[in-house]
Order: C-alpha cells, then structure tokens, then sequence
C-alpha cells in the first residue's frame, strides 16, 4: 500500500514512525502548510507518549503543500488524514470524490450525526477509522476474549483516561474545532465499550466544565442488559505532573482482569501490569508485545493495506463503529 499523511502533527509523526517499520505499506507523500515541516524539520512535535519530532529525510518522498496536490499523484492508494478533527470530514469527502481510500485518525468527525453520513457515502473498504485502543496488546486481549468467549460474556467495565493540560493542542475546549476531552481523548474508550458491550441506552455523567465543554467526568451507561454495569471516568487534571494514565477493571462471566498505566512529567512511570483474575482463583500476568507504543500502529497501518489489498475491513476500523462512539460521547454531553 502506498500512502500519503495529510497533516503533520503530533499523530502525523506518530503515523511516519509506524510507516518505517512496516512491511505491508510505503509512505510516499505527505503534505502541510508549514514549510518548516516540508523541509523536514518535525522537531517541534511533541505529545503524550512516543519519541519528540525529528529531523527526517524528504527526499524520496513527495512534499506538497495541499490534500489536492496529493490526490493528483495516482500511484497513491490511501489518504491516511492527521488533521485536526473539524477537518476531518471536508478532507473525506475530497478523497471519496477522487476515489482515494482514506484512513482517518479518531475521531471520525466532531459529532455523530456527520460520522454516520460519512460512513453511509462510504463506498465498501473505502474509510477506516484509527482507533488505535483495540490494537494495542492490553486492551486488544478484552475484544479477543468478548469474541471468542474464553472467559464467558463481559458482564462489567470500568474505565479510565486522564491527562494534564494538553498544551499542545490549540482550541482543545473548542467544540466546534477539537470537542474538548469527552471528544478527543474519551472517545477511544468509548469506542472499545461499544465493542465489548454494544451500544448504550443512556448516560449518566457528572462533570466539570471548562467554557460549557466537559473538561473532568464520570459516567454510568445504562443498556438494554440491565445487568450489565459499565462506567467511565477521567479527562483533565489542572496538574502538569500528571501526564497520563489509562487502564480499565473489566469482569467476564469466568474471570476479571486489570491493567493501569500511569506517566508523569518528571519522566518516572507507574502500573499495574496486565493481570487476569480467573474464578478457580488462579493469577496471571501475561506478558503481552514488546511495550513500544509505535508497534500498535504498525498493525493498524498493516489491517488497512490488507484491505486496500481487498480484505474486508477490519471490525477494530469499521467507520460505523467509529460513528457509534461518537453517538456514546454525545449521551455523556
């Protein structure tokens, strides 16, 4: 698969690192508007996990300043849109016209109803969505088992995702350009319950609010399963030091399992490794993939060449799935 990043940022440069180690897709092209950027000079991105920008070599790639520039090179097969989230759906639309497939960073749009329209226009294998929860090898071993029932049925969840400030998002509390962190940062959790669970029948949160945006929060969801009892909770802290953490207690019918991860801004980290708690009151701790934050785009990246190659998408990018989260979200706003 040959591919082209639209918009060089922080998940830009997330999603070039991902390009190198793969061996199932080529990054031939990417565009931007900064010419510092086009030169090369990635050095002053940075986020939440993963190595700083870079100095990196532009030769053998096509540097363009516009999404219509890329859409003229026809030796390109797939549009992969790191773009800030009010963009996202404009960008779409120009490679479904051009007949570009696209993979599009999370969340699909700002709002439910221009996913789902996304996801209908939509030709089959067209659109993938990189929710990236799923992948990555804690959260990756919960989809496996709902699917394959080795433990039963998940019957409970709860969850969490917290940050400090994002300062290097511009109008992060901005709901008409990033959503604020019920949107951008809650959605993949989100997305993986609608997963595990299926859809919600309702919410019940409890928030702090920043400008009339949900900046901290915990949630309840009721399901049509009254029985199931599934809630979520975190957003952000008004503490530089304390980074970012995520993790989750989700019980199956036959077992329980826990993980947490926790990074502060000294650079120290804390956890609690990926531990399975079995009904006969057997423990695991299962080592799971190599711990590089990077390998689980690479398989991202991966499960969207295969379709490019003329697999069927994969559930984990399926953009109504990815317009069902964002439903979730908005039952919480």
């Amino acid at each position: 698969m040959r591919a082209g990043i639209l918009g060089v940022g922080f998940m830009g440069w997330i999603h070039y690192l991902a390009y190198q180690r793969s061996t199932q897709a080529e990054l031939v092209a990417f565009a931007s508007r900064d010419p510092k950027k086009r030169s090369g000079d990635w050095r002053e991105i940075k986020g939440n996990f993963g190595p700083p920008g870079e100095q990196i070599d532009v030769s053998s790639l096509n540097v363009v300043e516009s999404l219509d520039a890329m859409l003229e090179d026809d030796s390109i097969d797939l549009i992969d849109i790191c773009l800030p989230p009010h963009l996202h759906a404009d960008a779409i639309r120009r490679c479904f016209q051009s007949g570009k497939r696209v993979l599009c960073e999370k969340p699909l749009a700002l709002d439910a109803v221009t996913a789902q329209a996304l996801a209908a226009e939509a030709k089959p294998g067209q659109l993938m969505v990189a929710h990236i929860l799923p992948i990555m090898p804690e959260f990756k071993i919960l989809v496996d088992a709902a699917g394959d029932g080795r433990w039963g049925k998940p019957i409970a969840g709860r969850f969490k995702r917290t940050i400090s400030p994002p300062d290097w998002i511009p109008d992060f509390y901005d709901r008409e350009k990033v959503g604020g962190p019920l949107v951008d940062l809650q959605v993949h959790d989100a997305h993986l319950i609608r997963l595990l669970f299926g859809m919600p029948a309702a919410a019940s949160c409890a928030k702090q609010c920043k400008d009339g945006t949900p900046k901290f929060y915990e949630t309840v969801f009721q399901f049509e399963d009254p029985s199931l009892v599934v809630s979520v909770g975190g957003g952000v802290i008004d503490s530089p030091a304390r980074g970012f953490t995520h993790g989750y207690e989700v019980s199956f019918e036959k077992a329980t399992l826990q993980f947490e991860f926790a990074a502060y801004a000294d650079g120290s980290t804390a956890s609690i490794p990926l531990t399975i708690m079995n009904a006969d009151g057997s423990v695991e701790r299962p080592t799971l993939g190599d711990g590089d934050p990077i390998s689980g785009f690479v398989e991202e990246i991966d499960a969207a060449a295969k379709t490019v190659s003329g697999s069927d998408v994969s559930p984990i990018l399926d953009a109504k799935t990815a317009a069902d989260a964002l439903s979730i979200v908005e039952m919480q706003l």
